[in-house]
């Protein structure tokens, strides 16, 4: 390994590693939307390893998201079910090698991509009020 990519990858680390838990959920987001449109390109190429090695780690990340939910929050059941029928969905566009299936998880990823996105940005600009 050369010394850019070494250095890269240190960084990377150092961005999870130091990234605050709204951060952290967008960046699992945005790799997840990323997964899913390399995926969706290499199996229009018909590329079935590059196709395959995304969807699965799309379905990594789909498996860490279940697993932060929490049922203390009200929107947790439904959102868990989200995740189920995209890992659902996932696996069928896998074994299936198709294309439009994987661009149907382009279609549910995007939004909620953009509404935690919008989420973690309000909770970053929301003022800091002091306790006395």
């Amino acid at each position: 390994m050369n010394a850019a990519l070494r250095a890269q990858r240190q960084y990377q680390t150092d961005a999870v590693m130091s990234a605050t838990p709204e951060r952290l959920l967008t960046m699992l987001y945005d790799r997840l939307l990323l997964d899913v449109e390399r995926a969706e390109a290499a199996q229009r190429a018909e590329n079935w390893p590059v196709a395959n090695e995304n969807l699965q780690h799309a379905q990594a990340i789909v498996t860490e998201l279940t697993s932060s939910l929490t049922d203390a929050w009200e929107g947790s059941a439904g959102l868990r079910a989200v995740y189920v029928y995209l890992t659902q969905t996932l696996i069928t566009a896998n074994v299936t090698r198709n294309a439009d299936t994987t661009h149907e998880c382009v279609d549910i990823i995007a939004p909620l991509r953009e509404a935690w996105h919008a989420s973690a940005a309000s909770v970053t600009s929301a003022p800091v009020s002091a306790h006395a």
